[in-house]
């Protein structure tokens, strides 16, 4: 599904997305090193880059990595986040329009974005600025819904209260996508735990940072907060409560056109 909409949904929910959205496992480069030779020179083009999350991961890997990011206040905040890499660079750019030069990509990752991209226009861009031997690699926190009575309610609350939730749900990865996505060439799929801890403050900024959630001069915006709060209060452990994610990670080479 497109969204005409899709560069400028988190303009006004960048900081909370820097503070309270889930980075990435590190066990993702073990991954990658073992299944796509990932070398510490490798070139990654990161697109929809954002904060600067996925981008981060194979920084620390010793990589040069290209943040691709069209949304202007994402972008800033990615540079920012990453400002102590001087082996980042940020561009303005899309999915579908990089601005990269052919063929100078070892690998190229969406961390989080690949439900946003033109699918089509996006995989004739990634084979244009991928090496022949290169790697696409998309990677995606899915958030459990009812591992918990907590998840259980906090889904029900997304439902009820989401803008276009279900519709943004729907575009979510999965496997008939990555089918088309990746054609006749084979892909491999792998999955890894992730989760985190909130007190209330954060787990209403991991809610606030999602582009369904209503802004605070919405009016179902207080009775949705007020809703958070109850069912905080009714399944916290001593403060806190546990969002938990399934990473999924998958992987392939796009070959010819």
């Amino acid at each position: 599904m497109n969204f005409a909409d899709a560069k400028q949904r988190f303009s006004s929910r960048v900081a909370d997305y820097v503070h309270y959205r889930p980075g990435y496992p590190t066990g993702i480069r073990d991954l990658l090193r073992a299944e796509c030779n990932l070398k510490s020179g490798h070139a990654i083009a990161d697109i929809g880059s954002g904060t600067g999350f996925l981008s981060e991961l194979f920084l620390k890997n010793g990589n040069r990595v290209f943040g691709v990011e069209p949304n202007e206040e994402m972008r800033k905040a990615g540079e920012e986040y990453l400002a102590s890499y001087d082996s980042f660079t940020s561009i303005d750019g899309s999915a579908e329009a990089t601005t990269l030069e052919d063929a100078s990509m070892n690998f190229v990752s969406a961390g989080q974005a690949f439900h946003w991209f033109d699918h089509d226009a996006a995989r004739r861009e990634f084979r244009r600025i991928l090496k022949p031997d290169g790697w696409v690699v998309i990677v995606w926190n899915e958030r459990l819904t009812d591992t918990t009575p907590f998840l259980r309610d906090y889904e029900d609350l997304l439902r009820k209260f989401g803008t276009d939730y279900a519709s943004v749900k729907e575009s979510y990865p999965h496997e008939q996508q990555m089918i088309e996505f990746f054609g006749p060439n084979a892909y491999s799929s792998y999955e890894l735990p992730n989760f985190q801890e909130f007190d209330f403050a954060g787990v209403a900024g991991r809610m606030r940072s999602s582009s369904f959630i209503p802004r605070p001069e919405a009016p179902t915006y207080a009775p949705m907060m007020a809703e958070l709060e109850r069912i905080f209060d009714a399944h916290n452990q001593v403060g806190r409560v546990r969002l938990e994610y399934t990473t999924h990670i998958f992987f392939g080479q796009l070959g010819g056109a």
